[in-house]
């Protein structure tokens, strides 16, 4: 049985609470972590597709994305960790590593494992913390992946959960 439970966290999946398209980010980055998740997308047996505005190709290395003009066209790296469900990165900033999820396509406990396994990769992968905010509220996490605890855990005011709260393990 699951950590957390679909029943625990429901809050945190609606999105008209938390927007449809909740920011995820793991701070303090570099070129390195970003090749990092380049590779690990590479290698995970996820389906992936990288474009730069409308023309897709083959994911260069990270180096050669975060070094592109300020006016380049937008790249995306549009990963799918199972088959419903989109993670879109934008690598824009060696900095910060942001990507969105849609809440839409995580519904129910099989939406919440999902999250959870895909947050604990990239956290595992990269030795950071990943955590996700409401859309457009950097500063609020409600939930993500603890290097120190390994597991992903609720970070949300207790107001906006369920009162029995839970967290992720594996």
């Amino acid at each position: 049985m699951p950590d957390l439970l679909w029943d625990d966290v429901r809050n945190l999946f609606d999105p008209d609470l938390m927007g449809a398209l909740p920011d995820v980010s793991v701070a303090g980055t570099s070129v390195e972590d970003w090749q990092a998740v380049f590779d690990l997308v590479r290698s995970s047996g996820w389906t992936w597709e990288y474009a730069e505005g409308d023309a897709v190709g083959a994911l260069p290395p990270a180096g050669e994305v975060l070094s592109r003009p300020a006016d380049a066209e937008t790249a995306d790296l549009r990963v799918r960790p199972v088959p419903d469900v989109l993670v879109i990165f934008r690598p824009m900033s060696a900095e910060e590593i942001d990507f969105d999820v849609d809440l839409r396509e995580l519904q129910g406990q099989t939406g919440v494992d999902t999250l959870c396994g895909f947050l604990r990769a990239i956290g595992r992968r990269l030795d950071k913390p990943v955590v996700m905010t409401a859309e457009g509220d950097h500063g609020n996490p409600v939930l993500g992946f603890d290097p120190g605890v390994d597991r992903v855990v609720l970070r949300a005011d207790p107001q906006l959960i369920a009162p029995t709260g839970g967290d992720c393990r594996t």
